[in-house]
């Protein structure tokens, strides 16, 4: 969870352990589902809540996946297995797994508008697909009478179009990077690099 705040992208919350994308695609990989496993999640879930519209919904218990303005997402992974392995069905799994998920990832989104003052969420990455996680998004920012935007679904599983783009704004903007920088830095993080192309 980042937001630009005084010419950097602040680092609010991260992962502490495993990315929501890894933790769906690793639980996928267990039952079987070839990657990408967050689709087939979805569709899952989507298919478990149409078959049982009008009932009275009850997640099955996961642990809660904050820890401050963190996220730690193993232990859900671990615990949505052990249900299966206890016999429940797949697909109330699935739906579980990510209403757990995804309101993990919303309440800390929605604390964050709350301390920066912002009034836009940006949705980013292969899980800003999910049609789940996009409603949720859009319903929290409603009620903080702000608004949840994500990109169409093509650019959010296309690192390469999105590492384009934004060298392109930043040469727009002046910012060059010579061959002998331009390294991968697996250490780097986004909280250290001077956001110049931004407002």
């Amino acid at each position: 969870m980042i937001a630009h705040l005084d010419g950097r992208y602040r680092v609010l919350g991260e992962t502490l352990d495993i990315g929501i994308g890894n933790m769906l695609d690793k639980f996928a990989r267990g039952q079987g589902i070839p990657f990408p496993g967050g689709p087939v999640i979805e569709k899952l879930a989507s298919e478990w809540l149409a078959e049982n519209t009008g009932a009275s919904l009850v997640g099955l218990e996961l642990p809660f996946a904050v820890r401050g303005m963190d996220l730690a997402f193993s232990g859900v992974m671990t615990a949505a297995q052990r249900l299966l392995d206890n016999g429940a069905d797949l697909g109330a799994v699935c739906w579980s797994l990510q209403e757990h998920a995804f309101a993990a990832c919303v309440e800390i989104a929605e604390r964050a508008l709350a301390h920066t003052g912002k009034t836009e969420l940006l949705l980013g990455g292969g899980v800003a697909c999910n049609t789940r996680l996009r409603e949720m998004c859009t319903l929290m920012a409603e009620e903080r009478e702000a608004t949840s935007h994500a990109p169409p679904r093509m650019y959010c599983i296309d690192n390469g179009s999105m590492i384009a783009l934004l060298g392109h704004i930043e040469l727009n903007h002046g910012r060059t990077t010579t061959y002998e920088q331009s390294a991968v830095d697996q250490y780097l993080r986004t909280d250290q690099t001077p956001v110049t192309w931004a407002v």
